[in-house]
């Protein structure tokens, strides 16, 4: 019988070596660089070096040359340990990596993606900005043309990988812009490096509720050079790309998701299995087994809804924004609440953060948020499902 969850023995070897990974290298130093606020460089670099950071990209990059499936895998394995150092992992290789795979120039990929694939650069993506969130569309960063350059003016907000440190930029990032003169739904795309004229840092974000371990940085563009030769595909066609990158975010968003929830589940039924009160284990007590069956039930569900999405991603093609969208809007909130669960049936020690659960509560929490709300998802599935007579 087919296994949804690793069709190949291809996709088993990986979750082996990635759980395995992820158990040795990932666990022990996550509550430490949750506490800092500090980007973990040097295990980051690790990635490269088992080939996770191009998991998507051909081998011709330096990539792995696998599917959907294989980063969903990837994702929800080390979600399971550090959810922040998970999510610096799918800016740097899905916004990035997967991104300028798929749209880039044949030189664009040569020039850039090996030293992604390493982990020699660090990459992210600009699309949020100060005033345009969920109202993408709604952008302000302009860039205008002047001979063999582009000039960029605007600030992008929320960015990923924006920093790599208190005070050092990223190596380099994919911005969406508009270049000046064209309408609201033609964004243009390019790629700018750090040491680029005019690209500087405003400022590192720091004291959020989660993924404390996950840089996040407000990056600033005054009159940035950018040469033509960075431009990514066609003035005013990156929409479509930006469409495209949104779907596989919100598929591997969805599988940091299960990660938290698998994890959460995992600390709860052991503690049950453990801890007496009242002479007997939690585990003998309706209102623990309730939050327990619960709490599998919901992960499997949203098991099966993320790894049959991803069974029919084309990575090259959109049209999966009603699932991908689904597949988020369903988990997100499922992770949540299995991590909430967590520290309930813990009592004080889930509220303590060396029994990981408060830690898992609080990076579930941006899944809500980040990469679409769950309100876009509603806007997004109730349109596309109003041109559908019958679902199946």
């Amino acid at each position: 019988m087919n296994d949804i969850f690793n069709p190949s023995p291809e996709h088993q070897q990986l979750r082996e070596m990635l759980r395995a990974f992820a158990e040795r290298e990932v666990e022990p130093q996550a509550l430490e660089h949750d506490r800092t606020e500090t980007f973990n460089l040097p295990l980051f670099r690790k990635l490269g070096e088992l080939g996770m950071l191009g998991v998507t990209l051909g081998e011709e990059v330096g990539g792995a040359g696998l599917d959907a499936t294989a980063a969903v895998i990837a994702h929800e394995e080390l979600a399971a340990a550090d959810p922040a150092f998970t999510l610096s992992y799918l800016a740097h290789a899905m916004l990035f990596a997967n991104n300028l795979y798929v749209n880039g120039t044949e030189a664009q990929r040569m020039r850039y993606l090996p030293s992604a694939c390493s982990g020699e650069r660090i990459g992210g993506m600009c699309m949020s900005e100060p005033g345009a969130g969920t109202d993408v569309m709604g952008l302000r960063t302009e860039a205008r043309r002047e001979g063999d350059h582009y000039v960029l003016n605007g600030a992008k907000m929320w960015i990923t990988n924006g920093a790599i440190s208190k005070s050092e930029l990223g190596d380099v990032f994919l911005v969406y812009a508009r270049v000046k003169g064209a309408e609201r739904s033609q964004v243009s795309m390019f790629l700018v490096e750090k040491g680029y004229k005019g690209f500087s840092l405003g400022q590192k974000l720091e004291d959020k509720c989660g993924m404390r371990a996950s840089s996040t940085a407000e990056l600033v563009f005054e009159d940035c050079v950018v040469p033509v030769e960075n431009l990514v595909g066609q003035e005013g066609h990156a929409t479509i790309c930006m469409m495209r990158n949104l779907e596989l975010e919100r598929l591997t968003l969805a599988a940091m998701s299960l990660g938290i929830a698998r994890r959460s589940i995992e600390i709860m039924n052991r503690y049950a299995r453990e801890r007496v009160s009242f002479g007997k284990t939690l585990d003998h007590f309706g209102q623990i087994q309730r939050h327990i069956a619960e709490s599998y039930a919901e992960y499997m569900a949203g098991r099966a809804y993320v790894y049959n999405t991803a069974s029919h991603m084309n990575l090259k093609e959109p049209g999966h924004r009603l699932d991908s969208d689904g597949v988020k809007l369903y988990c997100a909130t499922m992770a949540k609440n299995v991590a909430d669960r967590a520290m309930q049936v813990l009592g004080g020690y889930g509220y303590m953060g060396e029994y990981h659960v408060e830690r898992l509560w609080r990076d579930a929490k941006l899944l809500e948020i980040g990469g679409g709300t769950l309100e876009a998802h509603h806007k997004n599935m109730t349109r596309d499902l109003a041109s559908v007579e019958k679902i199946l």
